[in-house]
């Protein structure tokens, strides 16, 4: 029964070698133990702080890259709008070219007709002449075949030229 019933003797002993530890252990191992813990914790705390600038910085490369998508894509709706618009500019110049020159075939289809019209119109006309003249000369020769006729139509036309 010595064990629950301490004896001043044993407790005296206890003591002494608790102190004796206590004081070798805050002489040799006490102040390496607490320079390590603290040197753990200030680990502990750079690390954290590491961490969270770290953080800080994914959360600010993450909205710079946010921020270059939406410009990149305000380019790209940009560039998409002017070459829209090019397009269209050319489809339109393109449209005019064409009917400009549509136009000019078309005026220079009239003119070809209305000269190949004019030159018809002189060739009828003298066509016609030269038919009138033959036909002329047809009818004269045969009513100035007789010489009194001849004579008798002579003194006409002097008579209707000196009239004028």
């Amino acid at each position: 029964m010595g064990l629950v019933t301490p004896d001043y003797g044993l407790l005296f002993w206890m003591l002494l070698s608790f102190s004796i530890i206590l004081y070798i252990l805050k002489k040799f191992a006490w102040k390496p133990i607490i320079h390590a813990l603290k040197n753990r914790e200030d680990s502990i705390a750079l690390s954290l702080k590491q961490a969270e600038q770290a953080r800080a910085e994914i959360v600010k490369l993450q909205e710079e890259n946010k921020a270059l998508a939406e410009k990149a894509r305000l380019e790209r709706e940009k560039e998409f709008q002017e070459t829209k618009a090019l397009r269209d500019k050319l489809l339109i110049e393109a449209k005019e070219q064409a009917r400009l020159e549509t136009q000019k075939m078309l005026d220079k289809a009239r003119e070809q007709i209305l000269s190949e019209k004019e030159a018809a119109k002189k060739e009828l006309h003298s066509t016609i002449v030269s038919m009138s003249v033959e036909i002329s000369e047809k009818v004269l020769r045969k009513q100035l075949a007789e010489k009194d006729r001849q004579v008798e139509y002579i003194n006409e036309l002097l008579n209707e030229m000196s009239r004028n």
